[in-house]
């Protein structure tokens, strides 16, 4: 079984910043694709990043310039960092992954992580 840990979420000031982390464990064969997705209420998912394994990565428009996506692949980790947060980016911010595993690949979703950003 495999599964997806998100950590890193909080209360911030705009213009404050914040690191979101997510590991995948379990039986994992390899990981494709890794990324950050946001909900806020009333809204629908959005993507916000996401990583390749190789490393090119993909951001919304919104968060250009402001968060940077990365992944360790020895820990099958991947990263957020939130730089000059705004009030809009309040959200849940949920990891998601697409996981080989030995039956094959499938798309794997973290728990959510909670961002509120105070103006």
């Amino acid at each position: 079984q495999v599964q997806l840990v998100e950590s890193g979420g909080g209360l911030v000031q705009a213009g404050g910043s914040l690191t979101l982390s997510c590991t995948a464990s379990g039986s994992i064969f390899s990981i494709d694709v890794m990324g950050w997705y946001r909900q806020a209420p009333g809204s629908e998912r959005e993507l916000v990043a996401a990583i390749t394994s190789g490393g090119s990565t993909d951001y919304a428009d919104s968060v250009k310039g402001r968060f940077t996506i990365s992944r360790d692949n020895a820990k099958n980790t991947v990263y957020l960092q939130m730089n000059s947060l705004k009030p809009e980016d309040t959200a849940v911010y949920y990891c998601n992954a697409v996981i080989v595993v030995t039956y094959g690949e499938y798309d794997y979703w973290g728990q959510g992580t909670q961002v509120t950003v105070s103006s």
